[in-house]
């Protein structure tokens, strides 16, 4: 029989999703499930999306232009503009996915980390490097310091999530301008995922497309689906001035042939959507964060930080191995005809035993089941 690749081998499964099977088998003796696992909002999808599909009188669903549709590029591009981000479509790539590193390239990201950031480096054949923030400073930027000693000659990138996925953090002005200082000093990249920008409860979200003094060394990933509740089209972008980049990233996009035709043209009707109903959403979000936090936090032995934005924490729980109390939770556990699936804090770190009495949730929930 053939042998797996090496890399198959190194590739880690999902927190967020490799429990499934567990739940699967829990529905089917007919327990309800409920879903903190998975940052999958429960909010209605924009009706717009809906009429865009019912409108499309094409015969044929045709591969669409390997940057992704000009005409959504260039909305898109007028919708960075609105929020004070002032690019052109061609400084956008519409995209299920990208590249920017060699095999063996190295990008430091702070610790505990969107558990896919750690696939996406195994699967390009790269290293990620963490930096550790700590539940005791509530996920706070690591220190510059800690960054810098986590430098080698084969460093490419720093890599953020802002708002942070999985601790709700927000970077604030003062600390990405730290970033900025030390990506000019060493010549990085600084890759930002910037997806929950739309939330962000007490205080306002600073973009590093405006920090100063690096415009060809930054890249910005966004997507529609938390921000419009669209999470099954897969529709994203990368953005930045670095042309070089683009051109590059081109080859990769061709490669794919192009992004979902149908996914974009309900992204480009979604553009639309009014501005009150993003804060519609941030207030639902904001008031379900101020219900679950301070419940977990009464539970003794419990304790999560309040997050600024996003709708996830990371929860310190008081078990030996939240792997297993996960499992457990499917397996055994219901209270009145339910139980509740979470995503093991293992998978958000690279050290085999950090993470260990800790999961992330995601308040996505209507209230009465949180």
């Amino acid at each position: 029989m053939p042998s797996i690749s090496e890399r198959g081998l190194l590739m880690p499964a999902s927190p967020i999703r490799r429990l499934v099977p567990y739940a699967d088998e829990a529905k089917r003796r007919g327990v309800e499930v409920l879903h903190l696992n998975i940052g999958q909002p429960d909010l209605l999808t924009p009706d717009l999306a809906e009429k865009a599909m019912h409108a499309y009188t094409g015969k044929y669903i045709p591969y669409s232009h390997s940057a992704g549709n000009l005409s959504l590029r260039t909305k898109l591009a007028e919708y960075y503009k609105s929020i004070g981000i002032d690019i052109s479509s061609d400084d956008i790539l519409i995209t299920t996915g990208g590249s920017i590193l060699n095999y063996a390239d190295e990008v430091i990201v702070p610790e505990p980390y969107y558990a896919n950031y750690y696939g996406f480096t195994t699967e390009t054949g790269a290293r990620m490097i963490p930096v550790r923030s700590s539940i005791e400073n509530n996920f706070a930027l690591p220190s510059i310091e800690d960054f810098e000693d986590a430098l080698t000659p084969q460093t490419k990138a720093i890599m953020l999530c802002n708002p942070n996925n999985p601790t709700g953090h927000v970077y604030s002005q003062k600390e990405l301008s730290h970033i900025r200082n030390l990506v000019r000093k060493y010549d990085l990249f600084l890759v930002c995922d910037e997806v929950y920008r739309d939330f962000c409860y007490d205080s306002q979200h600073y973009s590093v497309m405006n920090l100063k003094g690096i415009e060809e060394n930054t890249i910005l990933i966004d997507s529609f689906s938390k921000r419009y509740n669209v999470c099954g089209i897969r529709i994203g972008a990368m953005i930045t001035r670095n042309k070089d980049v683009i051109a590059s990233s081109m080859k990769f996009a061709q490669a794919r042939l192009s992004p979902p035709s149908m996914g974009q043209l309900i992204a480009e009707a979604l553009l639309d959507t009014p501005q009150a109903f993003l804060n519609k959403s941030a207030e639902e979000y904001k008031a379900r964060r101020d219900y679950i936090i301070p419940a977990l936090n009464q539970i003794k032995g419990v304790h999560t930080p309040m997050p600024d934005g996003a709708f996830y924490s990371m929860v310190e729980l008081p078990v030996d191995d939240v792997d297993k109390f996960s499992r457990w939770l499917l397996e055994e556990f219901e209270y009145e005809g339910a139980t509740v699936m979470l995503a093991p804090g293992t998978g958000f770190y690279t050290g085999k035993k950090m993470g260990i009495h800790q999961a992330r949730i995601a308040y996505i929930l209507e209230m009465d089941k949180l």
